[in-house]
């Protein structure tokens, strides 16, 4: 049996859930009759109509305020920006808007929105199509942040930030859309505030998220053949993070680093350790280490864009060095 690409499970679980529930809708750019930038809403105008599945102008700010009002009214909108450097134009609604209102409101409304789209450093976008916002919308209070890594969390997780009665921001990375994985045949749900132990270890903790995921994976098969045994974490949830897996497992290993796309400076990493340091400083042996971005714009060029990425053989040199005493 062929496995589903994560586009498609992230579509099998907006088209699920807007057949289960009438007030789920769809609206952004080219999201009905083109079907999505990358398919994601692909034959959902055909059975939806264009009430339910809305083509709007190329106005982030002005479709994200609609969303906001929508979902205010009983609506459950899912916002697409069809790049998630866009909604950077919509960052007023989205912070002073879908995250704050349910609190200035007393709690007469809910916003049970959801924004998603691509985003993340993808082959040659340039700059500007190459963001990662979760860092820029990390410090916004009233929303939650994920970011999927596999068909089968994507689907989960769509569907849960789809049912959930607070505003989402739902990362996807333009590297793992043609991603393929057998999904579980009965209807489930990923929870947004959990994260994923993808392989059990004791040697050392491995934190990172979205394509890093696979990246790290890269780099534990190398590590395998050097009998170091990593303990992978992926995050998944952005905010919160979760700190009892987070914690359970550096008590364990007592090492950890963390491994993201995101830039340096004021990136998720940086949030990481402040909160390591703060709940397990006294199960650590080393201090946590981060492998980041460059805090550079992502160059168009080829080779250029993959130097200020964290490859695989950086993570494998850097897990040697903290085993070796080299830190």
């Amino acid at each position: 049996m062929a496995g589903t690409l994560l586009f498609n499970a992230l579509k099998e679980a907006i088209d699920e859930e807007m057949e289960n529930d009438i007030n789920v809708c769809v609206m952004g750019e080219d999201v009905g009759q083109y079907g999505g930038s990358y398919k994601v809403t692909k034959d959902l105008y055909e059975k939806y109509g264009e009430l339910r599945v809305l083509d709007t102008p190329i106005a982030e700010n002005t479709f994200t305020g609609m969303a906001v009002g929508a979902a205010m009214t009983g609506l459950r909108p899912i916002v697409e920006g069809m790049n998630m450097g866009f909604l950077l134009l919509a960052f007023n609604q989205i912070s002073n808007n879908m995250g704050m209102l349910r609190y200035t409101s007393g709690g007469n409304y809910k916003i049970p929105a959801v924004v998603r789209g691509p985003g993340g450093v993808g082959r040659q976008l340039g700059a500007e199509h190459s963001q990662r916002l979760e860092a820029y919308f990390h410090a916004v209070p009233g929303i939650k942040i994920v970011a999927c890594s596999t068909p089968t969390n994507a689907k989960g997780l769509m569907k849960a930030a789809i049912r959930d009665d607070n505003p989402v921001l739902f990362f996807e990375h333009v590297l793992l859309y043609n991603l393929s994985e057998e999904l579980p045949d009965e209807d489930y749900i990923c929870s947004l505030e959990q994260a994923d132990l993808v392989k059990e270890g004791k040697d050392i903790t491995l934190l990172t998220y979205s394509r890093m995921r696979h990246h790290c994976l890269k780099a534990i098969e190398d590590l395998d053949k050097k009998n170091i045994d990593v303990e992978l974490i992926d995050l998944i949830s952005l905010k919160p993070f979760d700190m009892k897996t987070i914690s359970k497992s550096i008590k364990k290993t007592n090492k950890v680093i963390i491994v993201e796309e995101c830039m340096k400076t004021g990136g998720i990493g940086a949030e990481l350790i402040a909160l390591i340091t703060e709940e397990c400083f006294d199960d650590l042996d080393i201090r946590p280490i981060r492998l980041s971005s460059q805090d550079i714009p992502t160059p168009y060029n080829g080779n250029l864009e993959n130097l200020t990425i964290i490859q695989p053989h950086q993570i494998v040199e850097k897990v040697e060095d903290v085993l070796n005493g080299r830190i």
